[in-house]
């Protein structure tokens, strides 16, 4: 497809049921590999975590092939991502047949459509091994918008590179090694791996949650409705860790398309000297690398010190802010960042 075929067509939605009728199935798990990009993910998200945020699904569309930005209102003509912290990533979102050309044209048809809205755009936190945070960049300056890239956050993976899993912990740390080999021994800690959705076992992964070091869960009622999704799928890797019967430890895991995805974690403070944590996370690891023959785990965003002694590489994650230069409140902000010589113009 090239621009002289590109025929243009642009409109939004603020509700899921307008844009399941337009998308169907496209939007779905067979046509999208990433969690992150399915209509589902972004339903649940906005209902059950964020229900008085208006969202605004904008789409564009040529010959079969579709572009979509997923936002919410923050103010008047103010949009960000329809993302928070249960986001490892947040793109456009292309279904259909498309080349590069083609979804730059569709997303910066797109950028037109949204200066309609919006005077000020946010999205984060965007990749860029993918192409998405440069891809958005361009159509958006082509536009007419004027874009500031910033760094949002870190991602920690762990690309397998065909290893076993003992190969791979023949590399960590002698001082991670030493205390699995130590606590191992003692035989307190079992564990078990579960890949259905069961009352039970959430409650038990509940039960650790409450009583770890970890703040109050933003959205627990999230969590379980992507938990039971993912487990009809067949993609929920849910960890336990125990003493004597007494949940102790737990991982929320995703396994999907060669990825696996480490959403959340926590262990009880009291058992700290028994290390379950460390222990189900030897054990969730060992299972995802031999069982599941993953590409690459995934430890989602932040930079908490422990990351590193399991994940090799780091990726950043962007935050791209949109603004449109012909309102008047774009003006300001668009000064500032200017004077501190944070915009970024393409020429």
């Amino acid at each position: 497809m090239t621009d002289a075929t590109l025929t243009m067509n642009s409109e939004y939605h603020d509700n899921f049921q307008s844009v399941q009728a337009v998308a169907g199935e496209k939007l779905g798990r067979a046509s999208q590999k990433s969690l992150f990009d399915r209509l589902d993910w972004f339903q649940y998200l906005h209902e059950l975590c964020l229900p008085d945020q208006q969202p605004l699904m904008i789409h564009s569309s040529d010959q079969g092939a579709q572009a979509w930005l997923f936002l919410m209102k923050r103010g008047i003509g103010n949009y960000a991502a329809l993302a928070n912290w249960y986001n490892f990533t947040y793109r456009p979102i292309f279904t259909g047949n498309f080349d590069e050309v083609t979804k730059l044209a569709l997303l910066a048809d797109l950028a037109k459509k949204a200066k309609s809205y919006a005077h000020h755009i946010e999205i984060a936190p965007v990749s860029d091994e993918d192409g998405s945070s440069g891809l958005t960049e361009r159509a958006f300056e082509q536009a007419g918008w004027w874009v500031i890239k910033s760094k949002a956050d870190d991602n920690h993976i762990l690309p397998i590179k065909g290893r076993t899993f003992d190969q791979y912990w023949a590399d960590r740390p002698g001082r991670l090694r030493n205390t699995v080999r130590r606590k191992t021994k003692k035989n307190i800690v079992s564990i078990r791996i579960e890949t259905e959705f069961s009352e039970e076992h959430w409650n038990d992964y509940c039960d650790v949650y409450a009583r770890s070091w970890k703040p109050e869960e933003g959205n627990p009622a999230f969590l379980k409705a992507i938990a039971k999704q993912e487990a009809k799928a067949g993609c929920l890797r849910l960890g336990l860790a125990y003493i004597d019967g007494t949940p102790v430890a737990a991982q929320f895991w995703t396994v999907e398309n060669g990825d696996a995805l480490i959403h959340k974690l926590a262990h009880v403070e009291d058992a700290t000297k028994s290390s379950p944590g460390t222990l189900l996370s030897v054990a969730m690891f060992q299972h995802v690398i031999d069982v599941d023959h993953v590409d690459l785990i995934d430890f989602g965003t932040g930079n908490d010190p422990y990351k590193k002694e399991w994940m090799e590489d780091v990726r950043d994650r962007y935050r791209l802010e949109m603004y449109w230069p012909n309102n008047p409140l774009s003006w300001l902000p668009i000064l500032k960042h200017y004077v501190s010589g944070l915009v970024r113009r393409r020429t």
